[in-house]
């Protein structure tokens, strides 16, 4: 199912990318199809058919506005720090535990992170993962867990679970 269904996947994404109907482009796309759903289909991950699920769609367009948001308050935010002496900048290393469970949702989980300016995904160990901050207030570090990982992680569970 999932050597299909990644075969699948390649053709139309060749189809809507040669955009033509001929034959020589049809084979050539299904040439290319059949040889990397053959040498690739198996690191699809297991439920990928968890793709067409509209709800899923629906709560992925509405991640990108929330996710651009946040990254235009971090941009200025990291924009003040350096421009004004006088905001503190203190980096350090937060450890979050998140509640996704899937791979996939991790993954997206920490590119969301590391694409958010001020924050660097480190590392991912199992539930834990490894954040490097701009600036880590001392005490709370609880609370910093919550902003970074907190804004992300109800609609990426939406999504991927």
């Amino acid at each position: 199912m999932k050597w299909l269904l990644c075969l699948f996947l390649v053709f139309a994404l060749w189809m809507l990318l040669m955009w033509s109907l001929d034959p020589l482009v049809i084979g050539t796309g299904a040439f290319f199809a059949l040889l990397v759903g053959t040498y690739l289909g198996d690191i699809y991950p297991e439920q990928l058919h968890k793709v067409f699920s509209p709800k899923r769609w629906l709560f992925f367009i509405l991640y990108v506005p929330y996710f651009l948001y946040y990254c235009v308050r971090a941009n200025l935010d990291v924009a003040f720090r350096v421009l004004h002496p006088d905001v503190p900048i203190r980096p350090g290393i937060v450890r979050i535990r998140t509640t996704l469970t899937g791979d996939m949702a991790k993954t997206f989980l920490a590119n969301s992170i590391t694409l958010t300016p001020g924050t660097l995904t480190i590392d991912i160990d199992g539930q834990d993962l490894y954040i490097h901050c701009i600036n880590v207030p001392p005490g709370d570090i609880a609370k910093r867990s919550r902003e970074i990982c907190g804004t992300f992680e109800p609609l990426l569970r939406r999504i991927f679970e």
